[in-house]
């Protein structure tokens, strides 16, 4: 299976999971997860690196922290764009940034031979 493929299974897989978690933060089925999968993969290869640069003097002072705010408003983002796939507001989004990333690193480190 390419590996693409395979991420694409992850993310939408972890964005089930985090809807779990966090509340605020919802994924109405499976196949809504696929498509905001695919829209956080756009949103972020697009928009999020204009808002890095946009950000880079606030990033350097906070020494990095900055950069859970950006991913918040990724998430956020796609949730605005995304049919089935709803984010509550700011804080749900930074909580689910967080979670999200937890949930996707520890199911790459499993399924690392399939990726």
């Amino acid at each position: 299976m390419p590996r693409f493929l395979v991420t694409w299974l992850l993310t939408a897989i972890s964005l089930l999971i985090t809807a779990y978690f966090v509340p605020g933060f919802a994924v109405r089925s499976f196949v809504a997860a696929m498509i905001a999968a695919i829209m956080l993969g756009l949103v972020n290869a697009v928009v999020k690196p204009i808002l890095v640069l946009l950000t880079l003097p606030l990033t350097i002072v906070s020494l990095g922290l900055f950069l859970f705010v950006i991913n918040a408003i990724t998430i956020w983002l796609a949730g605005a764009i995304t049919p089935g796939f709803d984010v509550a507001g700011f804080l749900p989004a930074l909580l689910g940034s967080i979670v999200l990333t937890i949930v996707t690193s520890v199911l790459n480190f499993f399924f690392s031979d399939a990726v």
